[in-house]
């Protein structure tokens, strides 16, 4: 039986189907949603030379004002659905920062989308779902 399953979420349309699934499927699970805020992206708005002026911190709390954002929108759509979530935004690598959570917290199942990504593009871009799936200690179900 599944008691506690991690949604890994992010802002787009897949996210969204993806926690209607783990609402439907898991009506009485605790859900925590978990959007990983990537600490690379602090650097790649920026440009590779950055420059001295460049403050990071203050990029880093507009991503992390994003999570908040997000998240509060994700509870708000569980509501919707007469459902209570748990919510949390961590940084990190997104794919090992799921596989943590999910190992740091007991979660039996994680339920998360995949952008359906094949050929080259996945090779190129590689397959956070993928990874998450080869390195998971529980069950994965891929949201396409």
């Amino acid at each position: 039986m599944v008691s506690t399953v991690l949604v890994p979420i992010d802002d787009s349309e897949r996210s969204n189907e993806t926690l209607e699934y783990a609402l439907e499927v898991h009506p009485d699970a605790t859900i925590t949603a978990l959007h990983v805020v990537d600490p690379r992206k602090f650097y790649s708005g920026t440009g590779i030379e950055g420059s001295i002026t460049t403050n990071y911190e203050q990029i880093q709390e507009n991503y992390e004002q994003q999570a908040r954002a997000l998240l509060a929108e994700v509870e708000e759509t569980a509501a919707e659905r007469g459902a209570e979530i748990e919510t949390e935004w961590v940084t990190g690598a997104v794919a090992r920062s799921i596989v943590d959570y999910a190992t740091d917290h007991d979660v039996d199942a994680i339920v998360m989308g995949s952008h359906g990504r094949s050929g080259a593009s996945r090779i190129l871009l590689g397959s956070i779902a993928e990874t998450v799936t080869r390195r998971s200690p529980v069950p994965v179900t891929i949201v396409r």
